[in-house]
């Protein structure tokens, strides 16, 4: 009896454990047939539906997910092997503007030109880069602890009065500008703006015309040369005054004799209320501070910053779809630009302003 009992468990295992090999057989060939069907997908050009490893809850499907999304990968890079480009690369080209060519008729005249040339035009560069580095030591030594000293003891009601104050300068030029680019409302608004805040503002220290729903906009001269058909300048930093362009060098000169700074007399008042004007501006940058810190290159960082605030304060609406996705630091028009020839001196990054 034992040995007939030891020959049926002896049976029984035989049969489990062929059973098994049979289950093992048939899933190799499952998984084979399913890998010869993803090769099949990527040689024939079609990516595998793909599977998120997220919702996957077991090892299994978890490599199921992996595997399928490398060959989902894969099939991409077949279909266009001509697009290499990172996630961060097509980023950058959304803010930048594509790039797909190098654009050179002199080597390659059969070379179509790109839909767009690029919006910055530096032929300097090697000059604005030592300037650069100068500025940022002017603003370093000088502007940036007084704007800190000025934040610290300054109370923040009389830094807003101070800097409604200055604001309210700059309205009879934009008011000027705007009437030379063909903007008659907005010339009128601003010169709202001026009469409201210079009487009911008591002198422009409060900000009565926005709560009048008059809107705040900075024109000047080199905006107005630039709607005039000036689109294109070089760009240039000036010593102490920053970033600019060849156009805005020329439009500053204009704007100089509509400032009412200009016309404060004596010097031993004007002079002060300028430098208060710059450490005024700088403490408004302040924010900025933490971004050049992080960039890789500050240089580039200021450059395209300032000449696509500039584009935007020019053609605004006209501007191409594509710009049009600007940070809403680099759209706000809302703080007029200081003039700079009004100022004994402005540190480089005064100009994010402009």
């Amino acid at each position: 009896m034992d040995e007939l009992a030891a020959r049926t468990e002896a049976d029984a295992a035989a049969k489990d454990a062929a059973s098994a090999a049979a289950d093992a057989r048939a899933s190799a060939t499952e998984a084979a047939d399913a890998s010869n069907a993803g090769t099949a997908a990527v040689d024939a050009g079609a990516a595998p539906e793909p599977v998120s490893a997220l919702e996957a809850s077991t090892p299994a499907e978890v490599e199921h997910a992996s595997d399928t999304a490398a060959a989902a990968g894969t099939a991409a890079a077949q279909a266009n092997p001509a697009d290499p480009r990172t996630d961060a690369e097509r980023d950058f080209d959304a803010l930048y503007g594509a790039q797909s060519q190098e654009y050179d008729p002199v080597a390659d005249p059969t070379l179509p030109a790109p839909a767009s040339l690029p919006t910055i035009y530096d032929p300097w560069e090697r000059y604005n880069r030592k300037m650069h580095r100068f500025n940022n030591a002017v603003d370093r030594i000088i502007a940036k602890p007084l704007a800190r000293a000025y934040v610290r003891v300054v109370p923040r009601p009389v830094r807003l009065g101070v800097s409604n104050f200055f604001n309210n300068l700059g309205q009879p030029v934009s008011a000027v500008n705007a009437l030379l680019q063909g903007k008659p409302k907005q010339a009128a608004q601003s010169l709202g703006r001026f009469a409201l805040n210079t009487t009911v503002g008591i002198g422009g220290i409060f900000d009565p015309a926005s709560d009048a729903k008059l809107p705040n906009r900075s024109e000047d001269f080199g905006q107005t040369m630039g709607v005039w058909g000036w689109k294109r300048s070089r760009y240039l930093e000036l010593p102490l005054f920053g970033p600019r362009t060849v156009r805005d060098a020329f439009g500053a000169v204009g704007d100089a004799p509509l400032s009412p700074l200009r016309q404060v007399d004596p010097d031993r008042i004007r002079i002060p209320l300028q430098g208060l004007q710059l450490v005024d501006v700088r403490a408004q940058l302040m924010p900025t501070d933490a971004l050049r810190e992080g960039a890789e290159d500050d240089y580039t960082l200021v450059r395209d910053s300032w000449m696509q605030r500039r584009d935007y304060q020019i053609f605004g609406d006209r501007m191409d779809a594509e710009d049009q996705g600007l940070p809403d630091y680099l759209r706000d028009d809302s703080n007029p630009s200081v003039p700079a020839d009004a100022m004994p001196m402005m540190p480089t990054d005064a100009n994010y302003n402009r």
